[in-house]
């Protein structure tokens, strides 16, 4: 069985800045179809099912058949996967068919099929099928299923095919989904024309001071409670914070006053708005009254909203201007505009009262998802979703008379006007459904940017006082035709070739058979996919009930067998952690007996700073999945760290830099499988983990992440074995392994510096011993001794001083000074390898690029940043961050610093003639 790519080395450092860089990245991203939580990115997943399909070259030892022959085309591959993560190389045609060709030739010609059982955001079917696979996909809750459907599912249905609204001048010239976006488009904006037609007035423009008229961004409001004082009883408005700009030379914010028993609230626009204290009525529940200062209870208010007793005024309007925003003082034309009806056929579903992630709503008095809606919002929305079986007629219409078959449903698979009318309609009603994150009363203003924050910028439904309400019919953030807009962005980027299917199917219940599998799996109890989904799905039911009327046939998203540790649905915390396992296990059991035995399965894991205790050891999430796997009959066989964040922005003192996310390469572990002790395990870690740190030191990995992509060597070793014993004979579990894992790789990283120049041998030491605080002569004499070398030569070394009786190292900043290689009679790599992370620290890239090429070849390139790696490693033990930085600073720019010392070697005489980087 050949080893893939994954399971010995990536280029990290290029997935983890690709993916880092996705952030930022907003117009066309599949991330901007509809939200969805803990979404991989895109250039992770490509990364990793790249690396899951290639052969490793050490497996193929007719073509690669020494160790640098497999060094150099691990490197090809590697930069060639360091083109592939990048997101303006998605739609780049010779660079995806070079991937392909690799894949192809990795897997008998063929390229095989993918599939993720837990879907969720789509990021790895969508890269499976950019990468040529036939992609698969699955999910129990619909949102996620919808999401793939319009990412992978659809695209490729309607590929080449031209729109077909009328007018359509030019017939010909659309590749990919571009016709499809195109009638998304203008389908969505024939929407938002009729709804404002039919309730556009509800919507009216304000006339700002000078008498001009401006189209309303939203209006500011804050929620009301009658003040507990029997003398004052006056609507006491609950408000954050009463500025609504805090841009310098644009500062505008709210004044209220108290006239008559009522409060009036005036905009004024100045810097000398309120502070502290004094800013907003309402601090982490308690309250004060404006005027008399009653303060109010937090429990006093829960109990009015239980009751229906809390009620909202405007206190501002935010408007278009051409200079930016407006803000104006609320009238009664803008309060009463809003006073409306509610309409009887809305989302009344009921909202779990037992979930932290929601039961915000019901404790204060919105017991239905329709009631998270002010009553416009909901005219608005139940308008909108009107319109998307309006616009599925018209569509259906439309694509008859341009040509198309009406053929069967797209439920039913069909590929003609039939279909193309449902396809249509479910992103449209994506839009809708994406709207609701803006149009609700949890919607809040964000005066530093003076815009719109949406409701699910973090993992929970939270109350917010003082909301702000969006115009759907403004040309600001939170308005339909800019929900549209992003959607047919994304659509008209997606690769939309080959063959993509979604299922709606639990993850115990669907075949694997001949199947590669990568997924993301639910991470415990850390979030609740389904009872957040419900926010979205109550709408996207009310949309697509005709066109979708198995996915949405229930009233809310499936809750008793999703595969979370919720307690309040398993009776404790007990029954709910035995659920997970046991589930977890059924599932990775079925894969196991059907999924392509010649690929790897890869397993992401949502890392987390609290999944490591002060003790060291690791919480429930992280052993719970690696007991699940290797129960469920696997072998880990590598660990990556994969993250959102550049490593060097990961350290800082007093922190640890866990990755966002733990990729595990796995395979099925035979059912011959041996016994072993816990005193053999070790020794087996120890025999093995110093060639694969080797390997892992000499690919693309930033120090801060060996010790977690080192989990990888060491837990291949104990997952191999059906069990290991202690000496006791109790088997040992998970958690008691990583620890062992741990100690080894401490032991291991000791013994390199057996390949150190006796200067960094006793520097190394020292180090570890006493880091950079002076110590007496006599322990630098003796320690000394013990590494061939003396005090005197290691003065003379430039990296130690004595005075007074005692000795130190120089630090890393005090060996950041002029220093010219070629002329230190006695350089030790210790000493070439801290001032070049000082020189990186203080002037870059370049300038370490000269220094390199100017060492003598008594310098081994390879052993500064073998040197760098264990310094870095030690520097992290101590909590020494500015250290660890600068070291990890210094290593994972090697390649770049390779590149800029080439570029001085022809100019150069005596140095490095071959730079073995």
């Amino acid at each position: 069985m050949r080893k893939k790519l994954i399971e010995t080395s990536l280029p990290l450092e290029a997935i983890n800045a690709a993916s880092a860089r996705e952030k930022s990245i907003r117009h066309g991203h599949p991330s901007t179809l509809h939200l969805y939580w803990s979404r991989k990115p895109l250039a992770t997943a490509r990364a990793i099912l790249f690396a899951q399909l290639v052969d490793d070259p050490s497996s193929r030892p007719e073509e690669f058949p020494t160790t640098e022959e497999q060094d150099a085309e691990r490197a090809r591959l590697h930069e060639l996967m360091s083109r592939l993560v990048v997101w303006e190389n998605s739609a780049d045609k010779a660079l995806m068919d070079q991937a392909r060709a690799e894949i192809r030739r990795s897997n008998g010609g063929n390229i095989p099929a993918v599939v993720d059982p837990f879907a969720g955001g789509g990021s790895i079917p969508l890269e499976a099928q950019r990468l040529g696979c036939r992609a698969e996909a699955s999910d129990l809750n619909p949102l996620a299923v919808l999401i793939n459907k319009a990412l992978i599912d659809i695209p490729p249905r309607f590929r080449g095919g031209v729109p077909v609204h009328p007018g359509i001048a030019d017939q010909h010239g659309y590749q990919g989904a571009e016709g499809l976006a195109e009638d998304i488009r203008y389908y969505g904006e024939a929407m938002r024309d009729e709804a404002e037609r039919r309730i556009g007035h509800l919507y009216p423009k304000v006339k700002a001071p000078g008498g001009t008229e401006h189209t309303v961004i939203a209006w500011k409001w804050a929620r009301t409670v009658t003040s507990p004082n029997p003398a004052n009883p006056i609507e006491v408005p609950l408000v954050n914070s009463w500025w609504l700009s805090k841009k310098k030379g644009k500062e505008a914010w709210v004044r209220a006053t108290v006239r008559d028993g009522h409060v009036h609230y005036e905009v004024v626009h100045d810097a000398n708005g309120p502070k502290g204290s004094d800013d907003g009525t309402i601090s982490r529940g308690n309250a004060i009254a404006v005027g008399d200062e009653t303060p109010i209870d937090i429990k006093y208010i829960r109990s009015e909203a239980q009751v229906g007793r809390l009620s909202a005024h405007l206190i501002a309007v935010v408007a278009e201007d051409r200079w930016g925003r407006l803000y104006v003082s609320p009238t009664d034309e803008h309060s009463d505009a809003a006073h409306v009806e509610r309409p009887a056929d809305v989302p009344n579903q009921l909202i779990p009262t037992r979930n932290h992630d929601v039961d915000r709503l019901p404790m204060y008095g919105m017991p239905t998802w329709a009631d998270a809606f002010t009553n416009r919002q909901l005219v608005a929305l139940t308008t909108f979703s009107d319109l998307v079986g309006e616009m599925h007629k018209r569509v259906l219409s439309d694509a008859l008379a341009s040509g198309l078959n009406e053929g069967e449903s797209l439920e039913a698979g069909g590929t003609g006007a039939r279909a193309y009318a449902d396809a249509i309609a479910t992103y449209l009603a994506l839009g809708v459904s994406r709207m609701t994150d803006y149009s609700n009363s949890l919607t809040s203003w964000n005066s530093s940017r003076d815009g719109l924050r949406n409701l699910f910028s973090r993992q929970a439904i939270p109350m917010v006082w003082d909301f702000a309400e969006a115009n759907p019919f403004s040309s600001s953030s939170g308005n339909f035709l800019g929900q549209v807009k992003w959607i047919a962005e994304v659509v008209e980027r997606l690769p939309a070739g080959g063959v993509g299917q979604t299922r709606h199917q639990s993850a115990d219940a669907r075949d694997y058979s001949g199947l590669v599998v990568s997924t993301d799996p639910p991470y415990y109890d850390n979030i609740g996919y389904s009872d957040l989904s419900d926010f979205f799905y109550v709408w996207l039911r009310r949309c697509l009930q005709g066109i979708h009327p198995s996915l949405v046939s229930t009233m809310l998203t499936p809750k008793a067998e999703e595969l979370v540790a919720n307690p309040y649905r398993h009776g404790g915390k007990d029954d709910a952690a035995k659920f997970f396992i046991d589930g977890f296990n059924t599932v990775f059991h079925r894969i196991r007996r059907g999924a392509n035995p010649d690929v790897p399965m890869t397993v992401y894991y949502a890392y987390k700073q609290q999944d490591n205790g002060e003790d060291g050891k690791t919480s429930t999430g992280w052993h719970t999945l690696l007991d699940g796997l290797i129960g469920a009959g696997w072998e880990v066989t590598a660990t990556w760290p994969v993250r959102s964040e550049r490593s060097g922005r990961m350290l800082s003192v007093g922190t640890n830099a866990l990755a966002s996310s733990i990729v595990l390469a796995c395979r099925p572990r035979p059912d011959d499988a041996p016994t072993t002790t816990q005193r053999a395990f070790v020794q087996r870690m120890k025999a093995e983990l110093p060639e694969a740190l080797r390997t892992l030191m000499q690919g693309d990995i930033a120090p801060v992440d060996l010790a977690q992509a080192a989990i990888g060597p060491g837990i291949a070793v104990f997952s191999r074995y059906a069990r290991v014993r202690s000496a006791s004979g109790k088997d040992i579990g998970t958690r008691e392994a990583l620890e062992l894992i741990n100690r080894t790789l401490d032991e291991v990283l000791g013994e390199q510096e057996s390949d150190f120049d006796p200067d960094t041998r006793f520097a190394v030491r020292w180090y570890r011993q006493y880091g950079w605080r002076p110590e007496t002569s006599g322990i630098a004499d003796q320690l000394a001794r013990t590494t061939q070398t003396s005090i005197a030569e290691l003065e003379r070394g430039g990296i130690f001083v004595t005075a007074g009786g005692k000795g130190r190292l120089l630090s890393i900043s005090e060996l950041d000074t002029e220093w010219n290689p070629s002329e230190d009679s006695r350089l030790s790599i210790w000493e070439a390898t801290l001032r070049l992370a000082a020189c990186m620290q203080s002037s870059g890239t370049e300038k370490v690029g000269e220094l390199v090429a100017q060492l003598p070849a008594s310098i081994p390139l390879s052993a500064i940043k073998e040197l760098g790696f264990l310094l870095f490693h030690e520097a992290e033990r101590k909590g020494d961050g500015e250290d660890a930085q600068a070291l990890n600073a210094l290593v994972t720019s090697w390649g770049d610093v390779a590149l800029k010392a080439k570029q001085y070697v022809p100019i150069l005489t005596g140095t490095q003639s071959e730079l073995d980087i």
